[in-house]
């Protein structure tokens, strides 16, 4: 195993998580559910870390699919493997670039709040929102780690576990904190845009350095 090749996949891995939990999809319903129903800082956190657990454990299921399916693929491209994962990488880079585009700019923290009827709903809404959308920009990263086996697996789902937490608890808590001064409205306007643009970078490195 190439411990220096499997560190960068997982350091890259690492960004495009985190930058993910960083969408206002992922933090934001938390914070304005919370402040509508008067939750504590640590009760919101700690509904945010249990949708964040599903939302996690969703994406590794996708994950063990994708490397299923990598494996009954890699033989037959031999080589080539590198340019189809690292044209996935492009692809889906592409992607968040013309949603960025696409996207009209409003300001989230004008969103409402979802009506519920009580905080176990109001918990259960939130977990299956988060549980049921999967980071999907990290599953390029179980293609690029199957060579590395099982212990490359279960390294790249801690480090999607670690980014994600990370980036849910610190902008919900940021919000909470009224840290609206450190200007996270910039973030927030071209997360798509950055993830993009580091989803086609890393791209692009598997392709020309890699093959």
């Amino acid at each position: 195993m190439n411990i220096a090749v499997l560190t960068s996949i997982a350091l890259a891995g690492f960004v495009v998580a985190f930058l993910h939990a960083a969408l206002p999809t992922h933090w934001l319903p938390f914070v304005l559910v919370g402040r509508e129903r008067s939750w504590t800082l640590g009760k919101t956190l700690g509904v945010a870390a249990t949708a964040g657990i599903g939302h996690v454990l969703f994406t590794i299921l996708l994950g063990l699919g994708v490397v299923a399916a990598g494996t009954l693929v890699e033989p037959r491209f031999g080589e080539a493997f590198h340019w189809l994962v690292g044209g996935l990488m492009i692809a889906l880079g592409t992607f968040y670039l013309i949603r960025h585009h696409r996207r009209s700019t409003p300001d989230p923290m004008a969103a409402k709040a979802a009506p519920y009827g009580s905080d176990r709903a109001a918990m259960a809404g939130l977990f299956l929102l988060l549980a049921l959308s999967p980071c999907e920009a990290f599953l390029p990263f179980y293609l690029k780690g199957i060579d590395h086996g099982w212990s490359g697996f279960v390294l790249l789902s801690l480090v999607l576990a670690a980014a994600t937490g990370a980036g849910m608890l610190l902008f919900t808590g940021l919000s909470l904190v009224s840290a609206r001064r450190l200007r996270l409205e910039a973030l927030e306007r071209y997360e798509s845009a950055i993830l993009g643009w580091v989803l086609i970078a890393i791209g692009l490195a598997v392709v020309l350095f890699e093959t």
